[in-house]
C-alpha cells in the first residue's frame, strides 16, 4: 500500500518514514501543505497521515481541499494539537482519525490499519478471499491452513489483490502500490515477486490475465 506522509519536522518524518517502511508500507513524504495537494493531483494513495501545523498550506486547508475534491482518502491527523476544538474540527471536516503527538507507532499502525478497513468496507483485520488469508499485523499468510511468512514486498504485493479479490491489477498498478518515490523499480519487479509468491503458496493462487495483469479469485 502506498501512504503519503505529510510532515515538516525532519527527525519525527524521518521516524515515521522509516517504521512505515518497516510495517511494508510505500512512503513518500512531503514537508508542506502546497507539496502535499501537488502529490494528492498526480498519484493515488491508499491512505495518508497529515500534520496540522504546516508551512504554505496548514492540515485543515489541506482536508478541506481534498474533501471539496471529492478525494476520500483515508486519512490520519496526527498532531501535537491537543485541544477538543482542534479534534472536533479535524473530524468534522473530512479526517478518518484524530491522534495526538506524542505517540507510539504501534498505535500509529493500528489506526493506519483500521482506517483503511473502514474506507474498504471491510471489518475483518484479516484479508481473506475464502481460502488464502493474509495477517496484516504478522505478515503471515494462511493457504488452507497451512502459514508461510512473507517478505515485505511478497506481503505487500498480495496485500493489493486481497483487498480486491477479483480485481485485476496492472504491472504499474501493482508497482505503485509497492515502490515510494526515490525506490529504484526493477523492469521485471513484479514478476518476480509473483513467482516467490507462487512458490510459496502454489501456481493457482495468482492468476495471470494475459496482457491485463494478475488477480486473486473471489471467494467461491
Amino acid at each position: 500500500m502506498r501512504i503519503l506522509l505529510v510532515e515538516d519536522d525532519r527527525m519525527i518524518g524521518e521516524v515515521m518514514e522509516q517504521s512505515l517502511r518497516d510495517a511494508c508500507y510505500a512512503v513518500d513524504w512531503v514537508c508542506d501543505g502546497q507539496a502535499a495537494l501537488l502529490a494528492f493531483d498526480t498519484q493515488h494513495y491508499d491512505a495518508a497521515l497529515l500534520d496540522l501545523g504546516l508551512p504554505k498550506k496548514d492540515g485543515f486547508e489541506v482536508l478541506r481541499t481534498l474533501r471539496n475534491n471529492q478525494n476520500q482518502v483515508p486519512l490520519l491527523l496526527v498532531s501535537a494539537r491537543d485541544a477538543l476544538a482542534d479534534r472536533i474540527n479535524g473530524l468534522d471536516a473530512g479526517a478518518d482519525d484524530y491522534l495526538i503527538k506524542p505517540f507510539e507507532m504501534a498505535e500509529l499502525l493500528a489506526r493506519l490499519r483500521a482506517v483503511i478497513r473502514r474506507k474498504a468496507g471491510v471489518g475483518n483485520p484479516i484479508l481473506s478471499n475464502g481460502y488464502l488469508s493474509l495477517d496484516p499485523v504478522t505478515h503471515e499468510v494462511s493457504l488452507n491452513g497451512q502459514q508461510s511468512r512473507l517478505s515485505s514486498r511478497e506481503f505487500s504485493l498480495l496485500q493489493a489483490l486481497l483487498i480486491r479479490p477479483g480485481a485485476i491489477l496492472s504491472r504499474a498498478e501493482l508497482e505503485n502500490r509497492i515502490y515510494g518515490w526515490n525506490q529504484e523499480v526493477e523492469s521485471n519487479a513484479v514478476e518476480f515477486l509473483i513467482h516467490a509468491l507462487r512458490k510459496k503458496l502454489g501456481n493457482e493462487t495468482i492468476k495471470n490475465v494475459r496482457g491485463v495483469g494478475w488477480m486473486v479469485d473471489k471467494a467461491g
